[in-house]
């Protein structure tokens, strides 16, 4: 670290120039990166993905979502005398590219009928689009607004895709860009705050060189591989948030060396060995924990593991070099008013260090009992999709599957189960056996394909959108494997079913590697065996808590409609635990390495660990917090998108953050570390020679002595 400083201060107009390119190209990749990020959710090797394929094959669609046309006839007459109305109005659906409409007027059939007679549903499968719009949306629409003018019917349409799309649109959201500025704003005021002088700007030039580099590589990394589409937010916010952090560290510590009388190079250089190897330890830890998301056997998280990974490490680069380069050649310069001095410790964060140790016990018992009460509502956490319950409450969609609701018709309508069968031979009985599970509202095959598959569809009473509700999809399974013909199950159940199988079968060794890398990373970095163990067990409690608050708000929606607007969703989406995983897993280390970096640093110069707690808590803890209120307010805005699996996403990061600092950060690490004592520092010899470090074998703990005054510390350059 010291070789690398001295190289960045010694070529600091190389350096910046570096970054200066890199900072124009990026700004067109930003641009462009959008238009080549990839909606993959395919699931290679999974029952309901291989069925959905060869129902693509076969028909052009796969089976899943449906679209829902709702007929209406006037006041005082049945629907059922409407039927060649109705047969005009499929008709003309049918004659959309791809599309295949199945209902009343095809079959007859009086379970499509609503209870009260004056309504009838069709079930319409159009080919899956690219992305989340669908480009036969305003076809769609226009023909079931001239069907309506031409047979005098109300119709409507619901659908699951219909009730997301109303949703997001009656909340439209900033855009990235937006997001950014907002949440740069938010960072602006705390770093004025740390600062106190115009020097709060450069962590932000700092984070704009970050992000725009980044998606530079991103764009490369899509000439070779597909990059998930959540990448774009991600990428943003969080490396406005985790760019900042960094900086915020590696500049905190060069206004402490020069208040201690170092000259501004030889701070710079102390900044980046002390701090900048801490900082370089979490980039790392944050990245490993996304690189092993590729372990999954899901294209789109193995592509934000690829994505993401570039997040940390891309910031960890440019605050390593173009951050010394510019505090070497403009630092004092834009340090003023200097208002905040970095001299001394935090007295308020010192004395709240000394209480913890003086009361260790308590504060120990009062933060497993926070961290259990939030852990509590994790038992009914629920995979899969948000409920309808949870989409739009207002417009045609939402009246039309609240008409059918009051007509006897349940909300399985919106997640059908395609069953694949070889022949129309083998369809009679797979219609006959899914229509005697409990729980089927009907089962109507759509016609034979061109290769002589056919798709039987299978409308269950209630939707099948989480790991609760798809038992039904096991039944549908049971009953129909073993007929002749059976070919598979496709739809929403099957696809809720397939994730579970891919990612959480596979989640125990995901969250094993991660621990293991991140455990041998942190023992080089503390010269520590307890530490690091610590480390990793706190963090998986913390996450747990975060997934338990999040079950509470969300899913159970106790706070969500207040808030956002957002009914409960009764489980959450599928791909975002693993992911809320891995990038919490990481950047709430990033405190952790933080605090006890400058713990072990202390306790290396003094042997005693209350010193240690006291100094490091003392010099860390404001930075903690603020950085902490940093990656909130970068959260904060990424949550105003009107997308509820990004508002989750962020929200349960921002949380978690916010928990990590404060409870876990605060109040158990340094209580943990004073009940531990001298054990914290251990690190024997057979352990440490594999690593590369030196041993740290145990010694008596010294009593705690005051701190030393400016003029006491001794300056030890490069050391």
């Amino acid at each position: 670290m010291r070789t690398m400083a001295t190289f960045v201060v010694r070529h600091r107009w190389w350096v910046i120039g570096f970054w200066l390119v890199a900072l124009v190209a990026g700004v067109g990749a930003s641009s462009a990166v959008p238009d080549r990020l990839s909606y993959d959710f395919s699931l290679p090797g999974q029952e309901g993905y291989e069925t959905s394929v060869k129902l693509i094959e076969a028909y052009g669609i796969d089976g899943g979502m449906s679209y829902v046309p709702v007929y209406t006839a006037p006041a005082g007459e049945k629907i059922a005398d409407h039927r060649e109305e109705l047969a005009q109005i499929d008709g003309a659906l049918a004659k959309l590219p791809g599309a295949h409409v199945v209902g009343y007027a095809e079959t007859g059939d009086q379970r499509f009928i609503t209870e009260d007679g004056r309504s009838a549903y069709s079930l319409l499968f159009t080919p899956t689009p690219e992305g989340f719009a669908d480009p036969l949306a305003d076809q769609l629409n226009q023909t079931l607004v001239q069907a309506g003018q031409q047979t005098g019917l109300d119709v409507k349409m619901t659908g699951y895709s219909q009730l997301s799309a109303d949703a997001e649109n009656s909340s439209e959201g900033p855009s990235v860009l937006t997001e950014t500025l907002t949440g740069a704003v938010g960072a602006l005021v705390v770093l004025l705050f740390v600062f106190a002088s115009f020097l709060a700007f450069v962590p932000l030039l700092v984070a704009a060189a970050a992000i725009l580099s980044t998606f530079l590589v991103v764009l490369g990394l899509t000439q070779v591989t597909e990059v998930s589409f959540v990448v774009q937010f991600l990428v943003a916010l969080i490396g406005l948030g985790v760019a900042i952090d960094y900086s915020l560290l590696v500049v905190s510590r060069w206004r402490e060396e020069r208040a201690h009388g170092q000259s501004n190079d030889e701070a710079v250089v102390t900044a980046v060995r002390t701090a900048g190897h801490a900082v370089l330890a979490s980039g790392v830890t944050v990245a490993i924990s996304l690189i092993a998301l590729v372990v999954v056997p899901v294209p789109m998280l193995r592509s934000m593991g690829f994505g993401g990974m570039l997040i940390p490490l891309m910031s960890t680069l440019v605050v390593l070099t173009l951050l010394p380069a510019l505090l070497s050649l403009v630092g004092p310069r834009v340090d003023w008013p200097r208002i905040r001095k970095e001299g001394q410790a935090s007295r308020a964060w010192s004395a709240w260090a000394r209480g913890v140790v003086r009361h260790r016990w308590v504060a120990a018992g009062l933060g497993v009992a926070a961290l259990a009460l939030a852990i509590a509502p994790i038992s009914g956490l629920q995979f899969g999709m948000s409920n309808s319950d949870s989409l739009s409450k207002s417009g045609p969609a939402h009246e039309a599957l609240v008409q059918l609701g009051a007509g006897e018709i349940g909300t399985g309508v919106l997640s059908p189960v395609s069953v694949a069968v070889q022949s129309s031979a083998d369809v009679p009985a797979v219609v006959d056996a899914a229509e005697r599970v409990e729980g089927v509202q009907l089962a109507v095959p759509l016609a034979p394909s061109p290769s002589g598959l056919v798709d039987v569809v299978v409308v269950p009473e209630d939707e099948t959108v989480d790991n609760t509700s798809v038992a039904i999809t096991d039944d549908i399974r049971a009953a129909t494997q073993d007929l002749p013909g059976y070919q598979g199950l496709a739809g929403a159940g099957p696809t809720v079913q397939d994730y579970q199988h891919a990612v959480y079968d596979r989640f125990p060794l995901v969250l094993a590697l991660i621990a293991l890398i991140t455990f041998i990373l942190l023992v080089r970095t503390f010269r520590s065996l307890l530490l690091p163990l610590k480390a990793v067990l706190l963090n998986l409690i913390s996450l747990s808590a975060v997934f338990g608050l999040a079950t509470w708000f969300w899913q159970e929606g106790h706070g969500s409609q207040a808030v956002f607007g957002v009914n409960q969703t009764g489980a959450m989406t599928f791909w975002l635990p693993v992911l809320i995983f891995a990038f919490l897993f990481g950047l709430s280390m990033d405190y952790e390495v933080f605090l006890l970096a400058r713990m072990r640093e202390e306790y290396d110069r003094t042997g005693s660990t209350s010193q240690a707690i006291e100094q490091g808590l003392g010099r860390t803890g404001r930075l903690i917090t603020s950085a902490a209120l940093i990656l909130f307010f970068s959260f904060a805005a990424l949550a105003s998108t009107p997308e509820t699996d990004i508002r989750v996403l962020a929200t349960s990061l921002g949380v978690g953050i916010l928990l990590d600092a404060t409870l876990v950060r605060s109040l158990l690490v340094p209580a943990l570390v004073s009940l531990l004592g001298k054990y914290n520092w251990w690190l024997p010899g057979w352990l440490a020679r594999p690593l590369f470090v030196e041993p740290s074998p145990l010694r008596p703990d010294t009593p705690p002595a005051p701190a030393p005054t400016d003029q006491e510390r001794p300056v030890q350059v490069g050391s």
